[in-house]
């Protein structure tokens, strides 16, 4: 019958072919899996889910739900075929009872299933079928509801056909055999527990137990129920379909509806329970880290309830996600009364249910995320749960509010603003401002809840109102900042046009008065102003901190501490770097606290034996100084009357300071002037002469002050006893001068004849040399007012400006005239033209000179002194570059840069090669050439930067091989360094093809072809080869290196360029060609180490002799014992070529390739190879006698 049945229901022109065409076209029915890789072009889910798959959305969308599968006539399910159009009318019951039975094999499997691993596969295999069966046939179900299934039609009192009767029932049929499925497989979480561990099994797996399957199958068969009964809805016009065979049995009532919503809530209850499961197991520090759900299935699942119940309520208001979700927690966590059942199953135990609760809806609240496709998508609008959130907050113990906000945190960045969530949570913390807000379990590592300084009281406060900085809070143990968050966030929003400030500004003001500020500690004292800060900076400044000053007045003078006075003026000055960082005049408020700082500097002078009084009168007053110095660290401009906080108070708190007091007091002191005098260099300090007044009286009695406790008996001048020595070390060799005033200044001094004799009298013989590290730094810092990334220009008096170069071209002038300088250059007989040059070039030639002065010395104590001079020229030369490094340009002071310390090494080599110098030659590696953004290789370099580097490189290298070829004591960490900078750089340079444009000549290969001496040439070579083989030409397996034709490319350049051939080319590099040219097909490649080979050959001919021609030899014979083997005939083929060049090197190879031929024949065990054999002659032909005598000997073997 079965075969009758298929013979009537297969067209008989449908051949097999044309069968295998359309299956490869059908499109496999989606289903759950997380078997996937999910680096797979960044997806969430497989491209076989429900999501990826498009299948959700064509089912919202009213479209066919598998528009390209089951358009035959014939269908087959469960192993058997049926008419597509009518089987599910036809054998309804039947069907559904297949389905049953397959899904009882596969739970047969289940228990059958065991370790033996090599029945693993097959079981897999025979699960998955199953699986595909059940899942294809409810697949089918859908299909066929959306294209056979009549919509209802009004009553016809005539004779219907028998099939017309059976179609009509379908749907009632429908709900009854989904309802009986639902009852077969029963809830998700009662699952065995050996099928619920397969949620652990890792996703990359290609192999699964049936269990994993079973699993599987549970959650396909439980979503598309709903799918099913969805379509069903659509289809029948949204009319309710009565299970009337159900009904007239049980008497209880069946509706398609019914079993939706029963349906939908099992399987919320299950996923909870599920939760529910995986919660018991997170530590609460991990809570907002961990997800929901076992595996990406139930995430899936989980968004497909939120995406097709939400849809439901727009369109036919029924129940929305979240209301399901909320009453489904609700159900499980309110035990019922003997009279009434809270579900089908048990109530589920939770040690702590609001928490969970907590955790489950911030997690589901960020699946919302994701669109009908499963792709995250942040702009779509999310619904909110606030409702729900609130009836939280509201059963929430005290204990249990600290650990509350970072869930509503990270609901504020999908949901709408809520106003009455926020002001729950102010109540509370309202209440609470002297609790210190630990989270328990996180620990101690934020108990110091007061801070130290105004600033890192703000930085603080700012992070709360800083949306990219927010995650770090989370794992803050104060959750008053994740309040803080919150409440900054709303108010950055705005409400159906009303600015929330509006709205919370009287909730938050009407909880402070008199009494309530009296009863603040001094944890909630901090707690007031990081609240009023926050508001500070978000909403109206000036509101919000004259309302602080009125509250802070209700303080009693007497019954406010000193640590707590201490912290007010923290508050003070925290709020004076807002108005700062807003650009408001900080008049009003400098003044309040400049006043309060006078009267206490007052009682400090009055009290300065009493050691008590002065110890707490200190700690204020290191707070205002403190204070003061952030401000004007901070300004900009000094233009917001930031003068009112420098009064008469310090000069009253001079004499009265001590010891680390004073030194406080004069740094303070020093890094202001220091502010002032950029400021006015600048021009663009508002200041006029009687606003510097203040300050000028305060460095005076500093240093008055000062004198008079190292001599007290005598008044002098401040800068005694050596005035023109401390004027000079003041604005002449001070590194911290602006460069300009530097050359101006030494630019008047250098001439003066008196000058020099003053310091010679003194026996000061550091004045020429100090000088020349003025020029230095001067020169070097010619760009460091110039804006990164400004374009270069080609005329220097234009990008550094005009009277600056007139100025440092002066100054080099009056340099080269120093007796010091007069000498080296005579020495190292320099041209006098170089005093003409532009400065840059002009100190080049310095440095060229001191290195061949240097080089001229005979004796140590000479070559000694002369390493100490150099090094007081120089100076600290990496401070005067270091704001071209961190600032990454301009370009110009970067090619500069690169540029001039290059030449130093090149140059001074030498000199960095003694044990003095060598620190300084490190550190230049470290912060020049290694410097940790290099040491990153997939991060790109600026251009700027990499163009100085490209330039300049050439100039390090050559310098560094000389240096490892002298040191004595540092060599193989010197080559070690050598060999780094060549690895790091290399690649970055080296094109991705040889014939690419606009590249530029290799550094490397600069390096190597230009003019150095013959051990350095060598060490340079030496080591770039050796690093080029070991980074830049390993094979994978046969895979060749990438850009291997660039690589070989510049070998090549070096050898022709260089005209020589060394051992270490033959030894590192010719290994390597030999084997591209045997693994690699690329033509170019093939080209390149064709001419390599042919270079090397010939610039090492064998008849010559010699050690060359041994080592040729030698890497000739290791690659014919290497490759004969496998690759003979491109062996000899290449052979065949080095004989046209070198008869006499094959020659010599002649025992080595018969002795591997043989060994392969012996190997092979099949006697003669004839194919090799003949190879072998066609190259032996080449060798002319001794060819053919090998040849003649082959052909008299006998077997």
């Amino acid at each position: 019958m079965e075969d009758d049945f298929e013979a009537s229901c297969t067209p008989p022109f449908l051949t097999e072919s044309l069968e295998m065409a359309m299956e490869v076209e059908k499109e496999k029915p989606p289903c759950f899996s997380c078997a996937f890789d999910n680096q797979n072009g960044g997806r969430s889910f497989s491209t076989e889910s429900y999501l990826a798959n498009g299948s959700l959305k064509r089912v919202l969308l009213r479209l066919d739900p598998s528009p390209n599968n089951y358009e035959e006539d014939v269908v087959e399910m469960f192993g058997f075929q049926w008419v597509t159009e009518m089987a599910l009318v036809e054998s309804c019951e039947f069907l559904f009872g297949l389905l049953r039975q397959q899904i009882c094999r596969l739970e047969n499997l289940v228990q059958m299933s065991s370790s033996d691993f090599g029945q693993a596969a097959n079981l897999h295999s025979e699960a998955e079928s199953i699986r595909h069966q059940c899942t294809e046939f409810l697949h089918y179900v859908k299909v066929f509801i959306f294209r056979y299934l009549e919509p209802p039609k009004v009553e016809n009192d005539g004779m219907l056909h028998p099939y017309e009767e059976l179609e009509a029932q379908l749907p009632s049929v429908l709900v009854e055999e989904l309802h009986a499925l639902t009852m077969h497989i029963g809830h998700l979480c009662e699952l065995p527990s050996n099928v619920l561990a397969t949620f652990t099994i890792q996703h990359q797996a290609k192999v699964f137990p049936p269990s994993w399957h079973l699993l599987h199958l549970h959650l396909d068969i439980n979503w598309l129920i709903l799918e099913i009964l969805h379509v069903l809805g659509e289809k029948m016009m949204r009319q309710v379909v009565y299970a009337n065979h159900f009904i007239n049995l049980t008497g209880e009532n069946l509706t398609s509806t019914s079993l939706f919503e029963k349906h939908c809530g099992n399987l919320v209850s299950d996923l909870i329970s599920l939760s529910i499961n995986k919660y018991t197991k997170v530590r609460p520090s991990e809570a907002l880290t961990s997800h929901h759900y076992p595996c990406t299935c139930i995430k899936e699942l989980w968004i497909l309830l939120i995406q097709l119940l939400d849809h439901r309520n727009k369109g036919s208001h029924t129940e929305c996600f979240w209301s399901l979700v909320n009453k489904t927690l609700k159900n499980i966590f309110e035990r019922p009364g003997s009279s009434e059942r809270m579900s089908d199953f048990e109530a589920v135990q939770c040690k702590d249910p609001l928490s969970f609760s907590w955790w489950i809806v911030s997690h589901l609240a960020s699946l919302y995320q994701f669109d009908r496709n499963g792709n995250l998508d942040e702009k779509k609008q999310k619904e909110s749960n606030w409702k729900f959130v609130e009836e939280l907050l509201k059963k929430s113990t005290d204990a249990q509010f600290k650990a509350i906000p970072p869930c509503p945190i990270t609901r504020t960045s999908f949901w709408d603003l809520n106003l009455s969530i926020v002001t729950i949570l102010w109540d509370y913390y309202s209440k609470n401002l002297n609790s210190g807000f630990t989270v328990p379990w996180l620990g101690l590592k934020d108990l110091a809840n007061v801070s130290k300084t105004s600033l890192s009281m703000l930085e603080l406060v700012k992070r709360c109102c800083c949306e990219q900085q927010i995650p770090s809070l989370y794992k803050s143990s104060n959750s008053y900042f994740i309040f803080l968050c919150i409440l900054a966030r709303m108010m950055k929003e705005e409400n159906c046009g009303m600015h929330p400030w509006k709205q919370i500004k009287g909730r938050i003001y009407s909880k402070f008065h008199r009494r309530r500020m009296q009863e603040l500690t001094e944890v909630g004292l901090q707690n007031f102003f990081n609240l009023f800060l926050m508001l500070a900076i978000v909403a109206e400044t000036e509101d919000i901190v004259s309302r602080v000053l009125d509250l802070l007045d209700f303080l009693a003078p007497s019954s406010v501490t000193v640590s707590q006075r201490a912290l007010i003026w923290r508050g003070h000055f925290a709020f004076l770097l807002i108005y700062v960082e807003k650009n408001m005049d900080i008049s009003v408020l400098a003044e309040k606290i400049s006043s309060a700082f006078r009267e206490k500097a007052k009682e400090f002078l009055v009290n300065k034996n009493d050691y008590t009084q002065r110890h707490n009168l200190w700690t204020l007053l290191s707070t205002y100084i403190d204070g003061v110095q952030e401000v004007f660290e901070t300004s900009c401009y000094l233009s917001l009357s930031e003068e009112k906080l420098l009064n008469d108070g310090f000069t009253m708190l001079l004499p009265a300071c001590q010891g680390a007091e004073l030194s406080m007091v004069l740094n303070f002191l020093q890094v202001v002037l220091a502010r002032l005098r950029t400021m006015k260099l600048e021009g663009d300090a508002a200041w006029q002469e009687h606003d510097m007044l203040n300050i000028d009286r305060v460095v005076g009695a500093a240093g008055f002050t000062l004198l008079a406790l190292d001599i007290p008996s005598k008044a002098l001048s401040d800068l005694q006893p050596q005035p023109v020595l401390s004027m000079m070390q003041l604005f002449g060799w001070d590194d911290m001068v602006w460069p300009q005033l530097v050359a101006r200044y030494l630019s008047h001094l250098i001439q003066n004849s008196s000058l020099r004799e003053a310091f010679s009298s003194m026996g000061y013989t550091s004045y020429e040399a100090l000088t020349v590290r003025s020029w230095f730094r001067c020169v070097l810092q010619m760009f460091i007012d110039q804006p990164s990334g400004v374009l270069a220009k080609t005329d220097a008096e234009r990008t550094v400006g005009k009277a600056y170069m007139e100025q440092l071209t002066e100054m080099t002038r009056l340099i080269f005239k120093l007796s010091e300088v007069e000498n080296i250059l005579s020495k190292a007989q320099a041209e006098e033209s170089v005093f003409k040059q532009d400065p840059k070039y002009a100190l080049v030639q310095f440095i060229k000179a001191v290195g061949r002065t240097y080089s001229g010395l005979q004796t140590l104590p000479e070559k000694s002194a002369m390493v100490a001079k150099t090094l007081e020229y120089l100076g600290d030369v990496l401070k005067y570059v270091k704001p071209y490094l961190k600032a990454k340009g301009p370009p110009e002071g970067l090619q500069l840069t690169y540029w001039i310390i290059g030449c130093l090494v090149k140059f001074w080599a030498p000199i960095l090669a003694t044990s003095k110098a060598q620190q300084l030659l490190f550190r230049i590696v470290d912060c020049l050439l290694l410097p940790h953004s290099v040491l990153q290789q997939d991060k790109e370099l600026p251009v700027a930067l990499l163009s100085a580097i490209q330039e300049s490189l050439p100039l390090y290298l050559q310098g560094l091989s000389f240096i490892c070829c002298q040191s004595q004591t540092q060599g193989a960490y010197l080559n070690q360094l050598l060999g780094s900078i060549i690895r790091h750089y290399f690649g970055r340079f080296l094109p991705s093809s040889p014939t690419v444009p606009g590249t530029g000549q290799h550094p490397m290969l600069t390096a190597l072809c230009s003019s150095i001496t013959a051990p350095q040439m060598l060490r340079l070579r030496k080591t770039t080869l050796h690093v080029v083989k070991e980074n830049y030409m390993q094979f994978k397996g046969n895979a060749p290196p990438p850009r291997l034709a660039s690589v070989l490319a510049f070998i090549l350049e070096v050898l022709q360029r260089t005209k020589s051939i060394e051992l270490c080319d033959i030894e590192l590099v010719l290994p390597s060609v030999l084997k591209c040219m045997v693994l690699v097909n690329e033509l170019q490649v093939k080209k390149i180490s064709t001419d390599i080979v042919q270079n090397m050959v010939e610039g090492c001919q064998a008849g010559s002799g010699g050690e060359h021609a041994t080592q040729l030899t030698s890497v000739f014979r290791q690659f014919i014992q290497d490759y004969t083997a496998v690759y003979d005939h491109r062996v000899f083929s290449i052979l065949e070529i080095v004989a046209v060049l070198d008869q006499m090197l094959v020659t010599n190879l002649i025992p080595t390739i018969t002795q591997s031929l043989k060994d392969l024949e012996y190997k092979q065990g099949l006697g003669r190879n004839a194919a090799q054999r003949e190879a072998y002659k066609r190259l032996l032909s080449y060798l002319a006698e001794a060819g053919q005598n090998e040849i003649q000997k082959l052909e008299n073997e006998t077997d």
